[in-house]
């Protein structure tokens, strides 16, 4: 079953009468409990089809159909919505909220979807367990090392069990260890039937999933 489509998806950046094209027509389609890496050279629109497909961003021209529903004709509130309840990021600079503590920084999204604070909770604490956190609920980022940033990262993405999970470039920031922790929970949550679509620059880390699409001068090749 095809649970994302991409079709004829154009991004241009536009500066006065400077034109940049970034996305040149791309096609392709992600099913459903596929982990799927999305490689090329810095620069080759990467992360930006990635922010298309997440709704991080609007294209040009072209149609993205997620779970039969043409996204890019969605309002801005929609938009929203969708993402908040059907989606989850993970990004290289972990962003997490500095004054709120893992469990806090985890169940906040959760809260904004309309979820009382005890089920907010509950999920969001057996979310970090699920990433092998769960003796560092209460700390700070501060307290925390990169990658158990990036594991509570993970966590805040995946509580309220997303149909897709997007990460770019979830290992740049670590060294090689954390990375291999963070690819292997990548691993674990595929293998429960999480689909994971994953921006990377790194071969090693491509491999895990199980399909590479590779993008270049911003076509996929």
């Amino acid at each position: 079953m095809k649970l994302i489509e991409v079709k004829k998806i154009i991004k241009t950046y536009y500066n006065g009468d400077i034109e940049t094209p970034v996305l040149k027509g791309i096609d392709f389609s992600i099913k459903k409990g596929e982990f799927v890496a999305i490689m090329g050279r810095s620069g080759a629109g990467k992360s930006t089809l990635l922010y298309q497909i997440g709704l991080l961003d609007v294209p040009t021209s072209g149609e993205i159909i997620i779970n039969g529903k043409d996204v890019s004709k969605f309002t801005e509130k929609e938009r929203t919505n969708f993402r908040l309840k059907e989606l989850g990021y993970v990004f290289q600079d972990y962003a997490l909220l500095p004054d709120l503590t893992a469990v806090e920084n985890v169940l906040l999204p959760i809260i904004m979807q309309g979820i009382d604070k005890k089920k907010a909770h509950e999920m969001a604490a057996e979310a970090l367990a699920t990433v092998g956190m769960a003796d560092k609920l209460n700390n700070l980022p501060s307290q925390l090392s990169g990658g158990e940033q990036q594991r509570v990262s993970v966590a805040r993405a995946v509580a309220h069990k997303p149909d897709i999970l997007f990460a770019d470039e979830p290992t740049a920031n670590l060294d090689n260890k954390s990375s291999d922790l963070v690819m292997d929970l990548f691993q674990e949550l595929n293998k429960a039937g999480q689909t994971i679509v994953m921006v990377t620059h790194e071969n090693r880390y491509g491999k895990f999933g199980d399909r590479i699409v590779t993008i270049d001068d911003g076509k996929i090749i």
